[in-house]
């Protein structure tokens, strides 16, 4: 089976690329052009037989074409995701998310694909109105990067309805673990202690979040790909349990056993109106169609994510992380 991903050298598309590999496919990777050619977290599998990169931009339509072209499935992950840059560039957002989507379904409904499974974010959502939050919540983004996501996700919805396209929208919540961007906030944790503050700056302290380790969600990814029953559908990815910002800060320094105070930081601090409060994820659907539930526990994925951090911030380079 010949797959494409987009945003195959990101944080969660390298662990869904190596998944695909592992579990027998040819997969395209379709990664931002850089004039240094450099493949992100794809660097140590690139010379697998069973991979393909294909280099572009997401806002090129003629480039995205000829990466869909000839493939079985496309899983799209390419996007920009960081929420504090998207007050400073909304339009940057605009153009990556919605228009990049907007070429991959083009581009999959003119080439025939037989499964589009598209990525969404529990951020979509905005503060729950009643939890836990099931496919059926409102969505009200309360950030540029949001909003983008939810014009996104109605295009593909729209696609389905409209053109017939196979495509299955997947929303995961909160997911953490190796490889994770160091802006966001686990990474951040580990890297304060590990530099050996005493005290840990963060934004908002009483948000809460529901969080998954990364190689659950890709197997999410993989799941729904292959469930008929999952066509047309959106589908959210989570735990069920969620944790505030200043309870995992504390967590987080008993598994690194390290003495620090949690302090806010109003640098740090989202807009009053644009904070999403509470996020915590109703995946029975996920089991019911697709037969996913996460396996692995909040304090397991947190040691296995400090242990990777750790070993790269003293030098020590790995990839290992538990599928």
């Amino acid at each position: 089976m010949k797959v494409l991903v987009t945003g195959a050298t990101g944080f969660i598309g390298s662990h869904l690329t190596e998944l695909l590999i592992n579990e027998g496919m040819s997969v395209r990777a379709f990664v931002h052009y850089n004039s240094q050619g450099n493949l992100g977290w794809l660097e140590d599998i690139q010379n697998s037989a069973a991979l393909e990169i294909t280099r572009g931009d997401i806002r090129d339509f003629d480039i995205v074409s000829a990466a869909v072209e000839g493939v079985d499935i496309v899983f799209h992950l390419a996007a920009l995701v960081g929420i504090p840059y998207s007050y400073a560039s909304p339009e940057a957002y605009l153009h990556t998310n919605v228009s990049g989507s907007f070429n991959v379904l083009q581009a999959s409904r003119e080439h025939r694909v037989q499964r589009l499974v598209h990525t969404s974010t529990s951020e979509i959502y905005g503060t729950a109105q009643y939890v836990p939050i099931d496919e059926l919540h409102p969505v009200n983004p309360q950030s540029p990067y949001a909003a983008s996501k939810a014009s996104a996700d109605h295009f593909a919805v729209a696609f389905y309805r409209a053109f017939d396209i196979p495509v299955t929208i997947v929303r995961p919540f909160n997911t953490y673990g190796p490889r994770q961007s160091p802006r966001a906030v686990i990474p951040t944790i580990i890297t304060q202690l590990s530099s050996g503050a005493e005290q840990i700056k963060l934004g908002s302290l009483h948000p809460t979040r529901d969080l998954s380790y990364v190689t659950d969600t890709v197997k999410g990814f993989l799941a729904a790909a292959l469930s008929n029953d999952a066509i047309g559908e959106t589908i959210n990815l989570g735990t069920g349990i969620d944790i505030s910002i200043k309870d995992l800060a504390k967590r987080i320094c008993e598994l690194m056993n390290v003495d620090a105070t949690v302090m806010l930081d109003k640098e740090r601090v989202r807009p009053e109106k644009s904070e999403v409060d509470r996020l915590l994820c109703d995946a029975s659907k996920a089991s019911r169609l697709i037969g996913w539930s996460p396996l692995t526990g909040l304090e397991s994925g947190l040691e296995m994510t400090i242990r990777w951090f750790s070993q790269r911030l003293a030098g020590e380079h790995t990839d290992e992380y538990s599928v």
